[in-house]
């Protein structure tokens, strides 16, 4: 089983269109209404894989309450923390090229007793865990520590977990020694604090990553693949991809792969791609069943391209 963590969840609304003209009226091709959220995406994705999992999250109002049902629709099971706010609601634009054009709320803000309230579901919950993925950023009034709280108390009662955060959050969590951490390429570029040009800049990133206390390393570097740095070694993997759609929660895709293999080794790397691959592929923040992956079009390999530019180098 594994269990999600989704401080920030959020109802999120994808209309895809054609193009995005500034000032125009623009009508849309399609439109999705998702249960949204990185943690919540985890568990999407690990169900449409067939394992069990429960999300936990802060969930409040209509929209709240609408989360759930959808939620409860797809068959994954709730572990709501009621809250007197409500749960933000998203939008994406999704162009016809694959351009992605994102506008997240803030959300709500979060009380002392609805803190302790979370991290007291998560601890009654996490028996039987295989995995906790602590996953998005923080609704106000969680300090950026609370993480690091919440990795040492699931390493307290024994249970392996994986955090898929940034900036101050991932930073302070890393002293706790997370078991995996999976920043994208600017997240990775931000906590190292410069600039990543090529493979081998993410992976020397990866590295002081793993300095500083994270066990390993899941990096994902969109089109140009993910990288896997841990004890054992470093390990570049990519797919071929003949036509994205939308890479909405593809990196949480990712993630759930990486751990329903195992969360360890070239073999849950390849995974991952296979997963965010078969993601990109679908519209919206559709998840991808096993129907969808294609492992013959990834590839994992030890020789890590180190002087290979990334084709969306950070700033």
């Amino acid at each position: 089983m594994i269990l999600t963590v989704t401080p920030n969840p959020s109802l999120d609304r994808t209309y895809e269109v054609p193009s995005l003209d500034r000032g125009e009226v623009v009508r849309a091709t399609g439109e999705r209404v998702d249960p949204g959220g990185k943690g919540v995406n985890v568990s999407r994705a690990v169900t449409a894989a067939g394992r069990r999992t429960v999300a936990v999250l802060p969930l409040g109002g209509p929209s709240g309450a609408l989360v759930s049902e959808l939620l409860d629709a797809q068959g994954i099971e709730v572990a709501p923390v009621p809250i007197a706010g409500v749960t933000r609601a998203n939008i994406a634009l999704a162009e016809a090229d694959g351009v992605l054009t994102k506008i997240n709320a803030p959300g709500p803000e979060l009380s002392a007793a609805e803190r302790e309230l979370l991290l007291e579901t998560v601890r009654r919950r996490s028996p039987g865990a295989d995995w906790i993925a602590c996953c998005g950023s923080l609704p106000r009034g969680l300090a950026p520590s609370w993480y690091a709280d919440l990795v040492a108390r699931a390493h307290a009662a024994g249970v392996r977990i994986a955090l898929d955060t940034s900036g101050p959050a991932l930073l302070q969590a890393l002293r706790e020694r997370p078991d995996v951490v999976k920043p994208n390429a600017e997240e990775l570029a931000e906590a190292v604090g410069r600039p990543l040009l090529t493979v081998g800049d993410a992976v020397k990133a990866a590295e002081e990553l793993r300095e500083l206390g994270a066990r390993s390393v899941l990096a994902s570097l969109g089109a140009d693949g993910q990288l896997l740095v841990d004890d054992a070694g470093t390990w570049f993997g990519s797919a071929r991809v003949d036509a994205v759609r939308s890479n909405v929660g593809a990196g949480d895709a990712s993630l759930a792969g990486f751990l329903v293999a195992g969360g360890a080794g070239p073999g849950a790397l390849a995974s991952a791609v296979a997963h965010g691959a078969a993601a990109v592929r679908l519209p919206g923040s559709v998840m991808p069943t096993p129907a969808d992956l294609d492992p013959g079009a990834v590839t994992v390999t030890a020789q890590v391209p180190a002087d290979r530019a990334l084709r969306e180098p950070t700033s």
